[in-house]
């Protein structure tokens, strides 16, 4: 997987997923099932992003050269 790609799944999924918690909180005032999934949901795409920060942090910057007909 490229580097611009993990890096655009990283934000997405952090801000996407906090925006969902910040929703699921507010809709959980009127109907609390709801509120509930939207915030379950927020948190796991927020943590799945994080973890993918971490996977960045360990990907290599250069891509490796296989060509070896030098």
């Amino acid at each position: 997987m490229k580097v611009s790609t993990v890096e655009t799944l990283i934000w997405a999924l952090v801000y996407g997923g906090l925006i969902g918690v910040a929703l699921g909180v507010s809709v959980q005032r009127t109907d609390n099932g709801l509120g509930l999934g939207l915030v379950i949901v927020g948190g796991v795409a927020a943590v799945i992003g994080f973890a993918l920060i971490y996977v960045r942090s360990r990907m290599n910057e250069t891509p490796l050269n296989k060509d070896t007909t030098s």
